[in-house]
């Protein structure tokens, strides 16, 4: 036998073993995607099912009522909240003097 003829059946060999598993191998893809496609549809037809089920109207045939509103809690200022200072020496100038005025009918006691 010569090196051609061996050459030419080994490319034989291979070549009959791949154009079958190249083959088997597309199908096999293309069978994959159209079940996916299908899933797909089916998943979007039981979605537009269940949109359809669950619409409600927009706007409501009855007025909307008015809600009071919330109570205001009062806060104190960050400034009192705030470790190391004192509040009561920051606060506004007549607050200070009300506050010594007290602290000293306090002492007088």
């Amino acid at each position: 036998m010569s090196k051609q003829m061996t050459f030419t059946l080994a490319i034989a060999v291979v070549l009959s073993a791949l154009v079958p598993g190249v083959a088997g191998y597309l199908s096999a893809r293309l069978e994959a995607i159209e079940a996916a496609e299908r899933n797909l549809r089916a998943l979007e037809a039981r979605l537009d099912l269940r949109e359809a089920r669950d619409a409600r109207p927009v706007s409501f045939p009855a007025g909307c009522l008015r809600t009071p509103p919330e109570q205001q809690l009062e806060q104190a200022p960050a400034i009192a909240l705030e470790h190391g200072k004192h509040w009561p020496s920051d606060v506004s100038a007549w607050l200070s003097g009300l506050l010594r005025e007290v602290e000293s009918a306090l002492q007088k006691d």
